[in-house]
């Protein structure tokens, strides 16, 4: 089953092109990586699919329900309950995005608790396992401040995971983080990839890319280049653009 499915998305900012047309589907339990240059479109094609920014055309469905349709008079609208679509999936941001003046454990139950409104105890219950998981049982009551990058991007993961998603994205999950640091966040996603959660994770990380991907998409200039799996792209590369992109990585 799709879980996300996005065809032939168009995203401008003023007179920049930024995506002319990408097609997305993640399936269920499906781990796809998105790989590319710096303004490439990654972030962007992200930002649409969560709904943080607005498609110019194209459209977008989660679960088999449509996010937009075009009105009457042909013109793209949004579902009246996106709150309902904002539920299928979480997010973990580069920057960590915790809220300072919270604890970790109030950062990780605030959410299920105010937006799902669900019972407290069994939420805080729920998401002390879930720290445990992570190897973060003892910084419950640590703010972030007092943690590492690498503990403050975790807390994040769980964070996403407590909402109980049906798809998880990624934004460079370790584009802020040593490499010290970016090791041991890439073992926490790996380690959900194991366990069948569906993902989308826009990466440099060629190397976490090519381990634990079911399927790489290589964008460029706002278009998809090249698409398949982790031994397809990186292995028997089709796209002369796709291997001088590979080539300036791997130098």
């Amino acid at each position: 089953m799709n879980v996300l499915k996005m065809t032939d998305i168009k995203k401008s900012f003023g007179s920049n092109e930024v995506l002319k047309g990408v097609s997305l589907t993640v399936d269920e339990g499906e781990v796809v990586s998105i790989i590319g240059s710096s303004g490439g479109g990654k972030s962007t094609l992200l930002r649409c699919a969560t709904l943080l920014e607005t498609i110019d055309d194209g459209t977008i469905t989660y679960m088999g329900d449509d996010v937009t349709y075009k009105n009457e008079k042909g013109k793209l609208c949004y579902s009246k309950d996106l709150k309902k679509f904002k539920k299928v999936f979480g997010l973990v941001f580069q920057n960590f995005n915790l809220f300072p003046h919270f604890s970790v454990l109030k950062n990780v139950c605030d959410a299920p608790v105010s937006v799902l409104g669900r019972d407290k105890k069994e939420v805080r219950e729920e998401c002390l396992e879930l720290l445990d998981k992570m190897g973060l049982g003892d910084k419950a009551k640590a703010y972030p401040c007092e943690l590492s990058g690498g503990q403050q991007q975790r807390v994040s993961i769980v964070r996403a995971l407590a909402m109980k998603p049906d798809i998880l994205f990624f934004d460079e999950p370790t584009s802020a983080l040593d490499p010290e640091l970016t090791g041991e966040v890439l073992k926490v996603i790996k380690s959900l990839a194991e366990e069948k959660m569906t993902m989308v994770i826009v990466t440099h990380e060629m190397a976490f890319a090519r381990a634990v991907s079911d399927r790489v998409i290589f964008i460029d200039n706002g278009v998809i280049v090249e698409e398949g799996t982790p031994q397809e792209v990186f292995g028997n590369t089709k796209n002369e653009r796709t291997r001088q992109f590979l080539q300036n990585y791997n130098n």
